[in-house]
């Protein structure tokens, strides 16, 4: 049985809803498929910072990358798309972050799953609970 792995998607930045379909597609392209994709959920940003709305959506996907090469495919579609290393909360054009890799869990100084921050984010929750 395929792991079940949910991607956060996430953008802030106009036109939202085209950097979502983008990063839709960049996953297509790197073998990266969307078994099922949740509704788009405007939702207010988290932090301190006056800054736009966020467009998020949860997909769950299969791959033949472990968490690790997820995780470099899922920064360089980012960097693709034009995200630039900024203030944490800040901004972003395109934001993915891996919630769930099956039921691994993974402790790396530069990767953690489940997702640290998943449940104090309901932007997450609800589009996961879809």
């Amino acid at each position: 049985m395929a792991n079940k792995i949910y991607i956060a998607l996430g953008s802030n930045i106009e036109s939202r809803e085209d950097f979502l379909e983008k990063a839709l597609e960049k996953l297509k392209e790197k073998k990266i498929k969307v078994v099922k994709k949740s509704f788009l959920y405007e939702t207010e940003p988290v932090g301190e910072e006056e800054q736009a709305w966020f467009l998020n959506q949860v997909v769950e996907v299969e791959t033949s990358f472990n968490p690790e090469e997820l995780l470099i495919e899922l920064q360089k579609i980012e960097k693709d798309l034009g995200r630039v290393e900024g203030k944490r909360n800040g901004p972003r054009k395109i934001d993915l972050d891996i919630l769930f890799f099956g039921d691994l869990v993974v402790d790396l100084p530069h990767l953690k799953i489940p997702h640290l921050r998943l449940a104090e984010r309901k932007f997450i929750l609800e589009p996961l609970n879809e």
